[in-house]
């Protein structure tokens, strides 16, 4: 029996509050870190567990957390990233609103490995509720002396603040992020130096997702083993899936990593709404290749869903009915990401203007099939030739929608030479 530990207590009254979460066992793995095992002990067991970036890249945490140099005389920090902002994902938002002390406490955990003694979540501007969710159970945090000087005797010292963006989805990418807490324009950088060596202040730090952090403790207390008991070893643990669309039962679905696409649309959303055909299926947020009705027998996980060429990205499942417009679907997406583009790199800039204009003149009826190849090589123009994955995000869909479902754009065409 699957044991949602993420979820699994969101549903009670305060569940938000310190001492409902105390008693489920919250942090007495910060205990534990702090009273029991040095900062490279933390690592090596998050090493071991195997735990992926639940942001969208899927990089194993453990890892990253090693990169941070251990003879520096600059301070480290440990940034979460909440800037969540992905269309068709809301897990975030779930964690923050219902058990906000699980990633606070992954928070102090992973700012123990890397030395940090300070600690940003950075969430997006929209985000007005779980802002002061999050600023009440920090206070209790330190009110209980789990923040601040000498934590527990221990010696270690941790401050933790709440940095609220200004709703630009471009600050979700960790650079860009970087640049905005340090309250300049959200623009991302070249890499390397990669923010482990050089973040924010130009001084060694980590930014891990709300969800990632969230997984920490129990991975601390339970141990990397029980971790890599659920799901596949390439990329284990428990997983917050989002599924909306036409689909009869939308929400967040914690369940174990690699459960079956086919069986999280009809078991657990209960099938297509209205009863109709399913089309298409976005498996991991806006910014991934579509796949068909034919493709979604796959294990939601990194390596399953790469090898038929898409990705799990933020697990954003977004379910398309047979009575979709695949045009004007792809068009809201190009529309988000052209007005999303930071306007930094040009082929990102430029592309997402050209490729949004291009699907609206298909749409209206105005289009050729030269239109249809020129969309397409607009995208490839823009895939891998930005600094950040924001261009790839905007090239992805289109290329996969017009690949797969090049008959609804050339029926637009051949319907308006008609």
């Amino acid at each position: 029996m699957f044991e949602k530990v993420l979820t699994g207590h969101i549903n009670i009254p305060d569940s938000q509050k310190l001492a409902n979460y105390e008693k489920t066992g919250g942090y007495r793995a910060w205990r534990k870190a702090l009273k029991e095992m040095t900062s490279d002990q933390v690592i090596e067991v998050v090493k071991q567990s195997n735990l992926r970036g639940r942001g969208g890249a899927g990089f194993p945490a453990g890892m990253k957390w090693g990169f941070v140099p251990k003879t520096t005389d600059k301070p480290h920090y440990l940034l979460n990233n909440a800037d969540e902002s992905e269309p068709g994902t809301f897990k975030d938002r779930l964690i923050i609103n219902g058990n906000p002390h699980s990633t606070i406490e992954g928070s102090m955990i992973a700012s123990y490995a890397i030395r940090a003694n300070t600690c940003y979540i950075y969430i997006r501007g929209e985000f007005v509720k779980e802002a002061k969710v999050l600023e009440s159970a920090i206070r209790e945090a330190y009110d209980k002396g789990y923040l601040g000087k000498n934590i527990l005797g221990s010696g270690f010292n941790l401050d933790m603040y709440v940095h609220r963006g200004a709703g630009a989805y471009i600050c979700g990418e960790e650079t860009g992020l970087i640049e905005s807490l340090e309250g300049k324009r959200g623009w991302p950088r070249i890499k390397p130096p990669f923010p482990a060596i050089e973040g924010v202040f130009r001084c060694p730090t980590i930014v891990n997702n709300v969800e990632t952090l969230a997984c920490v403790p129990y991975i601390i207390e339970r141990g990397a083993e029980w971790f890599k008991s659920i799901g596949p070893a390439s990329g284990p643990g428990p997983k917050l899936y989002c599924l909306s669309g036409h689909v009869k039962k939308p929400g967040v679905y914690e369940l174990p990593m690699g459960v079956n696409l086919k069986e999280l649309i009809y078991e657990y959303g209960g099938g297509i709404l209205n009863d109709k055909k399913l089309k298409a299926v976005i498996p991991g947020g806006s910014s991934v290749p579509v796949l068909t009705a034919e493709e979604i027998d796959v294990a939601m996980d990194f390596d399953s869903l790469a090898k038929i060429g898409t990705m799990l990205g933020s697990a954003g499942v977004i379910v398309m009915d047979e009575d979709t417009d695949m045009v004007n679907a792809l068009l809201n997406i190009a529309h988000f990401y052209r007005h999303e583009s930071c306007g930094q790199c040009t082929p990102c800039r430029e592309g997402t203007h050209w490729a949004e204009k291009l699907l609206k003149k298909i749409k209206s009826g105005q289009g050729t099939m030269a239109d249809i190849d020129l969309l397409a090589e607009v995208a490839d123009h823009i895939n891998f030739r930005t600094i950040c994955p924001l261009g790839d995000a905007a090239a992805m869909p289109i290329q996969s929608f017009v690949k797969k479902f090049r008959h609804e754009f050339e029926a637009k065409v051949r319907k308006s030479a008609a």
